[in-house]
Protein backbone atom coordinates (compact mmCIF):
# COMPACT_ATOMS: atom_id res chain seq x y z
CA UNK A 1 0.00 0.00 0.00
CA UNK A 2 1.55 3.33 -0.86
CA UNK A 3 0.09 6.05 0.92
CA UNK A 4 0.86 10.09 0.41
CA UNK A 5 0.11 11.46 3.89
CA UNK A 6 1.63 8.25 6.04
CA UNK A 7 4.97 6.07 5.46
CA UNK A 8 4.58 4.13 8.52
CA UNK A 9 1.11 2.37 8.14
CA UNK A 10 1.40 -1.35 7.92
CA UNK A 11 0.02 -4.34 9.20
CA UNK A 12 1.21 -5.45 12.62
CA UNK A 13 3.46 -8.61 11.16
CA UNK A 14 2.24 -12.25 11.30
CA UNK A 15 -1.49 -11.61 12.64
CA UNK A 16 -4.37 -12.60 10.44
CA UNK A 17 -4.76 -10.41 7.77
CA UNK A 18 -6.94 -7.52 8.11
CA UNK A 19 -7.11 -7.85 11.52
CA UNK A 20 -4.38 -5.00 13.52
CA UNK A 21 -2.52 -2.47 11.84
CA UNK A 22 -0.05 -0.17 12.92
CA UNK A 23 1.30 3.12 11.51
CA UNK A 24 2.48 6.73 12.16
CA UNK A 25 -0.04 9.61 12.58
CA UNK A 26 -3.11 9.48 10.33
CA UNK A 27 -3.97 13.39 10.08
CA UNK A 28 -2.33 14.31 6.69
CA UNK A 29 -4.40 11.50 4.47
CA UNK A 30 -5.32 12.72 1.42
CA UNK A 31 -8.73 11.54 -0.36
CA UNK A 32 -7.05 8.39 -1.51
CA UNK A 33 -5.19 7.90 1.15
CA UNK A 34 -8.18 7.26 3.08
CA UNK A 35 -10.05 5.14 0.52
CA UNK A 36 -7.29 2.83 0.46
CA UNK A 37 -7.83 2.19 4.30
CA UNK A 38 -11.10 2.17 4.23
CA UNK A 39 -11.19 -1.01 1.95
CA UNK A 40 -9.39 -2.75 4.62
CA UNK A 41 -12.44 -2.48 6.67
CA UNK A 42 -10.94 -0.06 9.59
CA UNK A 43 -13.55 0.58 11.85
CA UNK A 44 -11.71 1.60 14.91
CA UNK A 45 -8.42 3.77 15.59
CA UNK A 46 -6.71 3.48 18.99
CA UNK A 47 -4.13 7.02 19.10
CA UNK A 48 -1.61 7.21 21.86
CA UNK A 49 -1.00 10.88 21.22
CA UNK A 50 -1.13 13.43 22.93
CA UNK A 51 -2.93 16.81 23.10
CA UNK A 52 -1.38 19.07 21.44
CA UNK A 53 -0.29 16.66 18.83
CA UNK A 54 -4.32 15.26 18.43
CA UNK A 55 -4.76 19.04 18.09
CA UNK A 56 -2.10 19.87 15.53
CA UNK A 57 -3.44 16.55 13.33
CA UNK A 58 -6.86 15.67 13.38
CA UNK A 59 -7.70 12.16 12.43
CA UNK A 60 -8.58 12.38 8.54
CA UNK A 61 -9.95 9.15 7.84
CA UNK A 62 -14.03 9.43 7.84
CA UNK A 63 -17.00 7.05 9.45
CA UNK A 64 -14.33 5.77 12.26
CA UNK A 65 -14.41 5.42 16.07
CA UNK A 66 -11.46 7.17 17.34
CA UNK A 67 -10.14 6.21 21.16
CA UNK A 68 -7.76 8.76 22.54
CA UNK A 69 -4.84 6.93 24.64
CA UNK A 70 -2.70 9.92 25.24
CA UNK A 71 0.63 9.60 26.68
CA UNK A 72 2.38 12.98 25.99
CA UNK A 73 5.62 13.01 24.44
CA UNK A 74 8.60 14.15 26.83
CA UNK A 75 11.76 13.39 24.65
CA UNK A 76 11.58 16.37 22.61
CA UNK A 77 11.04 18.47 25.34
CA UNK A 78 13.92 16.71 27.46
CA UNK A 79 16.32 17.92 24.57
CA UNK A 80 14.95 21.29 24.03
CA UNK A 81 15.56 21.42 28.07
CA UNK A 82 19.08 20.16 27.33
CA UNK A 83 20.37 22.71 24.24
CA UNK A 84 18.20 25.88 26.48
CA UNK A 85 20.68 24.65 28.95
CA UNK A 86 24.06 25.37 26.58
CA UNK A 87 24.64 21.18 26.37
CA UNK A 88 25.21 19.83 22.72
CA UNK A 89 22.99 17.40 21.87
CA UNK A 90 25.04 13.76 20.49
CA UNK A 91 23.49 10.62 19.27
CA UNK A 92 24.55 9.56 22.70
CA UNK A 93 22.67 11.87 24.70
CA UNK A 94 19.38 11.30 22.41
CA UNK A 95 19.78 7.65 23.00
CA UNK A 96 19.91 8.05 26.60
CA UNK A 97 16.91 10.28 26.52
CA UNK A 98 15.40 7.61 24.38
CA UNK A 99 15.85 4.78 26.93
CA UNK A 100 14.07 6.96 29.50
CA UNK A 101 11.11 7.29 27.09
CA UNK A 102 10.71 3.57 26.63
CA UNK A 103 11.16 3.03 30.61
CA UNK A 104 9.01 6.10 31.15
CA UNK A 105 6.28 3.44 29.43
CA UNK A 106 6.40 1.43 31.96
CA UNK A 107 6.95 4.31 34.93
CA UNK A 108 4.38 6.41 33.86
CA UNK A 109 1.78 5.27 31.37
CA UNK A 110 0.90 1.59 32.11
CA UNK A 111 -2.79 2.79 32.34
CA UNK A 112 -2.70 3.64 28.65
CA UNK A 113 -1.72 0.50 27.66
CA UNK A 114 -3.77 -1.36 30.00
CA UNK A 115 -6.96 0.27 28.21
CA UNK A 116 -5.41 -0.38 25.06
CA UNK A 117 -5.11 -4.21 25.39
CA UNK A 118 -8.96 -3.72 26.50
CA UNK A 119 -10.00 -2.69 22.99
CA UNK A 120 -8.46 -5.35 21.23
CA UNK A 121 -9.67 -7.88 23.75
CA UNK A 122 -13.07 -6.24 23.36
CA UNK A 123 -13.31 -7.29 19.61
CA UNK A 124 -11.21 -8.16 16.87
CA UNK A 125 -12.77 -5.43 14.10
CA UNK A 126 -10.20 -4.01 11.98
CA UNK A 127 -8.15 -1.68 13.61
CA UNK A 128 -5.23 0.89 13.12
CA UNK A 129 -2.93 2.15 16.31
CA UNK A 130 -0.88 4.82 16.22
CA UNK A 131 1.44 7.67 17.52
CA UNK A 132 2.61 10.51 15.52
CA UNK A 133 5.73 9.30 13.75
CA UNK A 134 4.34 5.17 14.52
CA UNK A 135 7.67 3.92 15.87
CA UNK A 136 8.00 4.71 19.69
CA UNK A 137 4.52 4.69 21.79
CA UNK A 138 3.64 2.25 18.79
CA UNK A 139 6.16 0.22 18.72
CA UNK A 140 6.38 -0.91 22.43
CA UNK A 141 2.25 -1.25 22.08
CA UNK A 142 2.61 -3.62 19.22
CA UNK A 143 5.77 -5.36 20.99
CA UNK A 144 3.46 -5.81 23.77
CA UNK A 145 1.09 -7.31 21.75
CA UNK A 146 2.88 -9.68 19.65
CA UNK A 147 4.59 -10.88 23.14
CA UNK A 148 0.83 -11.76 24.58
CA UNK A 149 0.24 -13.61 21.41
CA UNK A 150 3.30 -15.93 21.73
CA UNK A 151 5.56 -14.74 19.10
CA UNK A 152 9.25 -15.56 19.61
CA UNK A 153 11.65 -12.51 20.62
CA UNK A 154 13.03 -12.21 16.87
CA UNK A 155 9.86 -11.68 15.27
CA UNK A 156 8.90 -8.93 17.97
CA UNK A 157 11.90 -7.39 16.68
CA UNK A 158 11.59 -7.68 13.41
CA UNK A 159 8.38 -5.77 13.04
CA UNK A 160 9.89 -3.14 15.83
CA UNK A 161 12.86 -2.35 13.46
CA UNK A 162 10.76 -2.57 9.90
CA UNK A 163 9.85 1.08 10.70
CA UNK A 164 13.62 1.95 9.98
CA UNK A 165 13.09 0.93 6.15
CA UNK A 166 9.33 2.53 6.27
CA UNK A 167 9.43 6.01 8.22
CA UNK A 168 10.44 9.06 5.92
CA UNK A 169 12.74 10.95 7.93
CA UNK A 170 12.28 15.00 7.58
CA UNK A 171 14.41 17.43 6.56
CA UNK A 172 17.34 18.40 8.92
CA UNK A 173 16.66 21.56 8.96
CA UNK A 174 12.90 21.00 10.07
CA UNK A 175 14.41 20.29 13.72
CA UNK A 176 18.08 22.71 13.21
CA UNK A 177 19.62 19.42 14.94
CA UNK A 178 22.49 17.45 13.25
CA UNK A 179 22.16 14.61 11.17
CA UNK A 180 23.58 11.93 13.35
CA UNK A 181 21.16 13.16 16.26
CA UNK A 182 18.32 12.78 13.58
CA UNK A 183 19.13 9.84 13.40
CA UNK A 184 18.64 8.55 16.42
CA UNK A 185 15.95 10.71 16.88
CA UNK A 186 13.67 9.46 14.06
CA UNK A 187 14.77 6.30 13.91
CA UNK A 188 14.75 2.72 16.54
CA UNK A 189 16.99 0.59 18.14
CA UNK A 190 16.56 -2.82 19.54
CA UNK A 191 18.35 -0.98 23.17
CA UNK A 192 15.40 1.14 23.16
CA UNK A 193 12.61 -1.26 23.35
CA UNK A 194 14.79 -3.51 25.49
CA UNK A 195 14.48 -0.50 28.27
CA UNK A 196 11.42 -0.94 28.00
CA UNK A 197 10.85 -4.69 28.49
CA UNK A 198 13.81 -4.68 31.14
CA UNK A 199 12.00 -2.10 33.46
CA UNK A 200 9.26 -4.52 32.95
CA UNK A 201 10.79 -7.35 33.89
CA UNK A 202 12.11 -5.00 36.97
CA UNK A 203 8.65 -4.24 38.20
CA UNK A 204 6.88 -7.69 37.42
CA UNK A 205 9.80 -10.04 37.39
CA UNK A 206 8.63 -10.73 33.35
CA UNK A 207 7.25 -8.94 30.52
CA UNK A 208 4.65 -11.90 31.03
CA UNK A 209 4.41 -10.55 34.44
CA UNK A 210 4.09 -6.89 33.25
CA UNK A 211 0.81 -8.31 30.84
CA UNK A 212 -0.65 -10.56 33.78
CA UNK A 213 -0.14 -8.14 36.86
CA UNK A 214 -0.36 -4.55 35.37
CA UNK A 215 -2.45 -4.84 32.39
CA UNK A 216 -4.71 -7.49 32.77
CA UNK A 217 -3.84 -9.77 30.26
CA UNK A 218 -3.24 -12.87 31.79
CA UNK A 219 -3.86 -16.56 30.11
CA UNK A 220 -7.30 -16.29 29.51
CA UNK A 221 -7.29 -12.90 28.01
CA UNK A 222 -4.18 -14.23 26.07
CA UNK A 223 -6.24 -16.99 24.32
CA UNK A 224 -9.04 -14.78 23.64
CA UNK A 225 -6.17 -12.33 21.39
CA UNK A 226 -5.04 -15.48 20.04
CA UNK A 227 -8.90 -16.09 18.78
CA UNK A 228 -9.20 -12.75 17.47
CA UNK A 229 -5.70 -11.85 15.88
CA UNK A 230 -3.98 -15.06 14.83
CA UNK A 231 -4.87 -17.17 11.63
Amino acid sequence: MQLTGSTNFRPVSGLRPRTLYRSDHLGALNADDARQIQALGIQRVLDFRGVDERESAVCALPDVTVHSLPIEPTVVQALNSLVAAGQTLTKEVVAHHMRETYRGFVRENTHRFAEFFGHLLESGEPTVFHCTAGKDRTGFAAALVLHALGAPDDEVMHDYLLTNERLAMPSVSRYGLPGEVMAVLWRVQPDFLQAAFDEAAAAHGSVDGYLREALGVGDPQREHLRGLYLA
